[in-house]
Formats: structure tokens, sequence, C-alpha cells
């Protein structure tokens, strides 16, 4: 009985699609109009994550500004807290969300807290059970293998994340000039696998693993896939779709 039940419930699993919406850097409101369209309800509960900027009161601001107007329940779950015996556990609160979207900040110390809290493991939950997973800067990183982070002193380093999608992936490519050359070195010495660029205000849609389409707000952002052919780099320009 205990095997049969197992079954059932990981074939339901197995039944959900898969989601993941990144983008370079912006998450305003053009890009939270897309998350909710993604979840298909009309008033979805979606919950931001400000872990990666130490749960900045700013960026928990911001996030309820951008969602005053639209059809969205937001929430946040802090992880900078006190334990009191009235509150849920980050799995009660984060797998009851329609979509969890990540912010930017420290991508290492982002992946540092999240194990140790268990949160990684949470997350994955979500994502296979079908929850849209999106986010921007740190928050789009933070779904792939790895990739460059400013998070150490002096200068730009990698660092390893949740492998959701077993790609690299670079955000802010064209607006912070270091980075386009060193993640087109890493891909081209093996240090990283081949993976999604994006500009600030341009984003990416994954399903179960697999690239759907790139938008952006406007023509002067894009999207990318890098690989390396013949031994050198392939920058490969992805056709986006206009949103606002």
């Amino acid at each position: 009985m205990v095997s049969l039940s197992f079954t059932v419930f990981a074939c339901i699993y197995a039944q959900e699609t898969r989601t993941i919406f990144i983008t370079g850097g912006s998450l305003d409101t053009a890009f939270i109009k897309y998350i909710i369209a993604l979840t298909k309800k009309p008033n979805p509960k979606i919950c931001f994550l400000p872990t990666a900027s130490a749960d900045n009161p700013y960026s928990i601001n911001h996030w309820y500004d951008i969602c005053t107007n639209l059809p969205v329940k937001p929430y946040v779950q802090r992880v900078f807290l006190n334990s009191s015996p009235e509150q849920k556990t980050f799995e009660e609160n984060l797998l009851d969300m329609d979509a969890i979207v990540v912010g930017g900040g420290s991508t290492l110390n982002m992946m540092a807290i999240w194990k140790a809290q268990g949160i990684d493991t949470v997350l994955r939950k979500a994502y296979d059970k079908g929850i849209v997973l999106a986010g921007g800067s740190a928050g789009s990183l933070c779904w792939f293998t790895g990739g460059f982070t400013d998070s150490r002193p002096k200068k730009l380093s990698l660092v390893e994340c949740l492998g959701f999608i077993p790609l690299s992936h670079c955000p802010h490519y064209h607006s912070e000039p270091t980075r386009k050359p060193l993640y087109q070195e890493a891909i081209l010495k093996g240090l990283l696998k081949p993976g999604y660029a994006c500009d600030d205000q341009a984003g990416i849609l994954f399903e179960n693993e697999k690239y759907i389409k790139s938008v952006s707000l406007n023509s002067n952002n894009n999207t990318y896939y890098l690989s390396v052919v013949d031994g050198k780099i392939k920058e490969q320009l992805l056709p986006v779709e206009i949103i606002k």
C-alpha cells in the first residue's frame, strides 16, 4: 500500500510542468504581470524571497509597491527571523504558493543560507510541484549550475548554484562590462557549461528544463545562448517578444 501511494504521488508530480522564468536584472511591473500569467490563476499567491539582499526592507517595500494594482496576493518569506510557535515552516509557506520570485543581491551568501536552512530542498519540491519559479540577477543565476558572482572581494568569481536548469547563466550581460568576457572565457575553458545570458530588461522562459522563448521590455535588451563551436565561443542572439 505504501509503495502504491508513493507511485501515485510521483505520477501526479510528473505531470506538472516545471517552470522557471528569469530576467537579467529587472523585476518591474511588466515582468511580474508575465509571472502572474504563467501561474494560470486569476489572483495567484506569489512569494518574494529577498534572501540575497539579507531581507532588505527596501527590497521588500519595492516588492509590495510593484504588486499594487496587480491581480496578485503578494507574500514575503524572510529568513532572518526569530523562532516563535505561531510561525509556519519554510516548506509550509513556500509550497502553498503559486509562484516564488527571488530577488537580487549576493548569490553566494544566498546559496549558503538556503543550504543551511534547507530552503534549497524546499525549492526543489516547489519546482517539481509545478510552482512557478522566477527571479532576476541573483534570482536568475540561482536556478542554473553556476556563473559569476560579485559576492566576494576584489573581483567576480565563480559560484555553484542549484542546477535545476543544467546549464550556466550570466545576468547583467551588457550592463556590467566585465561579465561578458569572463563568462565567455569560462565557457571556452570548460569552467562553465554552455548557457544563457540576459541583458537587464530581458527574460527567458524555461519549461521542464527546456528553452521556450525570450521576452524583453524594449528592443535594446536581448538574450543569448553561448556555446563552443570548433574551439571558439558562439554567441547566438535569440529572438525576443516585446512585453509591456
